[in-house]
């Protein structure tokens, strides 16, 4: 098992060093001078959308999820292991300057979230749900190549389901353990497992609206929680604020390591725990951009962008900042949730552990339902099967028991190495797509600078087929006040057919 799991992590970091690294850097480069640096320039507009009216049917009902239901769906899986494991073992392998590389990935990053969160909605499909899609459905309508949607489906559900809902559980129940100090533990960790599982069959069999309904209640919730004990650890360590801040930028390129990283490792470490946590440009989270019901697809692009900012800077260095100004020698610092852990403890006391569990439960078992629901949508777009839908449930449950009382190690090289794989199949992916992504957010602009509410309708992209939604600006609005938008979408459609102006 040790010739294995050594395997699974050599080869992750040679497919991460060198094949995944430089496309995940030079397309996030490339969206964002052709965007205009759109993850910047926007972000005012970021805020406007995230609580758009969501759409209505003629009843009267809820088109879909809302713009901010799709947030927190997304959140839902970014916030979790990633954030407080995942940076703990990143500052452990790759000190204090690998937290300036996740901070300029999510950054460049935010262009790649922006371009596929935009195509998951104009290539999304109705459901019973209201509607669904991500990287297979584009690859599918806009690449014309199911093969490759199929591909990225099977490898999303190894991915996120299986392998990143187990180390969400595993996580759990480690911290549970931990915290109640018990003698013996398996009686215990299978107690966790079975209750974990429980909790996920009574909301996944409920469907996407009612994971929407729990996560839009976690998410706020568990991040309000975790930034007051991070607010409490950073005022109580105050002193040392400007000497952290001070290693994060120095250490970032290789001077006075002081846990030996070299600087390839060190930029390596913070790339993948990055994405990891913020899952810009992964292919995860336009399979929940694309449930929201909005006016025009860039919003989501918009939303998922500022999804990457609240996850990196927001919860990931409330997690580097309670490590960095608790623990100054990182020397044989332990990884993953055990550094954070410790960190509290030095600066809060015993307590903490507790109030920790209590966050690290609520964050982690969210990310179990976002993962459940990507695996979900992707299970759809293979085949429409009950029985095979239901047996995904099964073993989605059966995975997150499992994940509970076994080691984690093995699954986390194996999950850093299909992380990469599934990335490098999407990035292709909206890199060929992105010159539509490009019109969308031309069009959007447009309409902006002309002080309205954008609509976009599929007849202002007559050349692109595959788009199933979009019929009309009534269809698109529902039963609302649509101010000529109709018209004026007509007048306009000719902006689109050109190259983005910047």
């Amino acid at each position: 098992m040790d010739a294995v799991n050594d395997w699974l992590l050599t080869w992750g970091d040679h497919l991460w060093t060198w094949i995944v690294l430089p496309v995940v850097v030079g397309l996030g480069a490339y969206f964002t001078i052709r965007s205009g640096v759109v993850q910047f320039r926007l972000i005012p507009e970021m805020f406007r959308t995230l609580t758009d009216k969501t759409p209505r049917t003629a009843d009267g009902e809820p088109q879909s999820v809302s713009a901010f239901q799709a947030f927190t769906i997304s959140a839902a899986s970014r916030v979790g292991v990633g954030n407080i494991a995942g940076v703990g073992t990143a500052i452990a392998v790759g000190g204090p300057g690998a937290v300036f590389w996740m901070w300029l990935m999510a950054f460049v990053g935010g262009a790649s979230s922006f371009i596929e969160s935009s195509l998951g909605q104009l290539f999304k499909i109705r459901d019973a749900d209201g509607f669904r899609g991500g990287p297979a459905y584009y690859m599918q309508r806009g690449l014309r190549s199911r093969w490759m949607g199929v591909l990225f489906a099977i490898i999303l559900i190894v991915c996120f389901p299986f392998a990143f809902s187990s180390l969400q559980a595993n996580t759990i129940a480690d911290t549970i353990t931990t915290t109640a100090d018990a003698e013996d533990n398996t009686a215990l960790l299978w107690l966790i497992g079975l209750a974990l599982t429980v909790l996920l069959g009574l909301v996944i069999f409920g469907g996407v609206r009612r994971i929407a309904s729990v996560t839009q209640l976690l998410v706020p919730l568990m991040a309000f929680a975790y930034l007051i004990l991070g607010l409490a650890v950073v005022i109580m360590n105050i002193d040392r604020v400007p000497d952290v801040v001070g290693q994060i930028f120095t250490e970032a390129f290789g001077f006075n390591e002081v846990v030996g990283a070299t600087f390839g490792y060190i930029v390596l470490t913070g790339v993948k725990r990055g994405m990891f946590s913020n899952e810009a440009g992964l292919g995860s989270v336009p399979n929940a951009s694309a449930t929201a019901a909005v006016t025009h697809p860039t919003k989501q692009g918009l939303v998922q962008t500022l999804g990457v900012y609240f996850d990196t800077f927001f919860i990931c260095s409330i997690t580097a900042f309670i490590i960095l100004v608790s623990v100054p020698d990182l020397t044989d610092a332990s990884k993953g949730i055990s550094l954070t852990q410790g960190a509290l403890e030095d600066s809060l006391g015993s307590w903490s552990n507790t109030a920790l569990s209590v966050i690290i439960f609520l964050l982690a078992f969210s990310s179990i339902l976002g993962n459940y629901y990507y695996g979900y949508s992707n299970i759809e777009f293979i085949t429409g099967s009950k029985v095979v839908l239901n047996a995904y449930r099964v073993l989605t449950m059966l995975t997150v028991l499992g994940g509970s009382v076994v080691a984690a190690d093995l699954v986390w090289n194996f999950a850093d190495g299909i992380m990469g794989l599934m990335a490098l199949i999407n990035l292709i992916a909206i890199g060929l797509l992105s010159g539509l992504a490009f019109r969308l957010l031309k069009d959007y602009t447009r309409q902006r600078r002309e002080g309205r509410d954008p609509v976009f309708t599929r007849d202002l992209m007559p050349d692109v087929t595959g788009i199933e939604c979009w019929e009309d600006a009534d269809t698109v609005t529902g039963p609302m006040d649509l101010d000529d938008l109709t018209a004026e979408s007509h007048k306009h459609r000719d902006h689109l057919h050109g190259a983005p102006e910047i």
